[in-house]
C-alpha cells in the first residue's frame, strides 16, 4: 500500500496515482479497470468456466482465444484475467471443475442406488448411466475437455487431476469385485474397469443425440456389451 502524501491540516487529499497519470495523458499501468459487470461475484466465474469449456471442446484449446471466451461469457476482452492468471490456468480450472462436479454427482447417484438395491448389476448400470450423463448430458463439456486436452496442461496439473480421477473411479471397484465374486464378471477387476472407461469415454467422440439414441439406449448397449444381456 502506498504511503499517503504529506499534506497540511487542510481538507485537501492526495490525488491517486492513476488520476495523476490520466491528468498528464499517460496510460495507467497494469490491468484495465474492472467494471461492475466484471466483478467476481461467483456467478461470473462460473459463466466464464462454462463458456471456456464449451469453446475448448468445440474448437480446441489452442484455437480458442481469451477474447473468444470473454465474448461468449458476455465480458470484456481482458476480463478473464481478473479471474485466472492465464488461458492455461483457465483450462486447468475447467478440468478441475468438471472432475469435482462428476465426483459429487456420482456419490449422490451411488448413494441412491445403494439405498434401493444391493444388486451388483443394478448398481453398475446406474454408474454407467450416470457416467454417460456426465459425458454427454446437458453441460457436459467439462470432462471431454479433460480427456482430450490433457497435453496442454503441466505435469503437476496432470498429477492433481489423476488423483481426482482415482477418487471418481474408486467406487466402481467394489461393485465390480462383487460381480466377480459371484461369477458374473470373469475378467480381472482392474482391467475390466480400465476397458469399461475406455469404451464409455470414447462415446464423447461419436455420440450425437440428434441421431435418435438416448442415454438409456447407450446404457443398455453397454450392459449388453460387457455382460451379454441387460439385467
Amino acid at each position: 500500500m502506498e504511503r499517503p502524501v504529506a499534506r497540511s491540516r487542510s481538507l485537501a487529499r492526495p490525488v491517486p496515482a492513476a488520476a495523476n497519470d490520466a491528468a498528464v495523458g499517460k496510460r495507467p499501468r497494469g490491468r484495465p479497470r474492472k467494471t461492475a459487470l466484471d466483478r467476481d461475484d461467483g456467478n461470473r466465474r462460473q459463466e466464464l468456466l462454462r463458456s471456456a469449456a464449451r469453446l475448448f471442446r468445440r474448437k480446441g484449446f489452442h484455437a480458442t482465444s481469451t477474447r473468444d471466451i470473454a465474448a461468449a461469457a458476455g465480458m470484456q476482452s481482458g476480463s478473464p484475467f481478473y479471474h485466472f492468471k492465464s488461458k492455461g490456468a483457465l483450462l486447468y480450472a475447467v478440468m478441475e471443475e468438471g472432475m469435482g462436479s462428476a465426483i459429487l454427482r456420482q456419490q449422490l447417484a451411488l448413494q441412491r442406488a445403494q439405498e434401493t438395491t444391493a444388486n451388483g448389476h443394478a448398481q453398475l448400470r446406474l454408474l454407467i448411466r450416470n457416467h454417460f450423463d456426465i459425458l454427454l448430458g446437458p453441460g457436459s463439456d467439462f470432462i471431454p475437455v479433460m480427456l482430450y486436452e490433457s497435453r496442454s496442461i503441466t505435469a503437476r496439473q496432470r498429477a492433481l487431476l489423476a488423483q481426482l480421477q482415482s477418487c471418481y473411479e474408486a467406487p466402481w471397484a467394489p461393485v465390480l469385485e462383487a460381480l466377480r465374486s459371484c461369477g458374473q464378471l470373469r475378467a480381472d477387476v482392474k482391467l475390466a474397469r480400465l476397458l469399461m472407461f475406455g469404451a464409455l469415454n470414447w462415446s464423447a467422440q461419436w455420440y450425437d443425440r440428434r441421431q435418435g439414441a438416448s442415454l438409456d439406449d447407450l446404457t443398455d448397449a453397454a450392459m449388453q456389451l460387457f455382460f451379454g444381456e441387460t439385467p
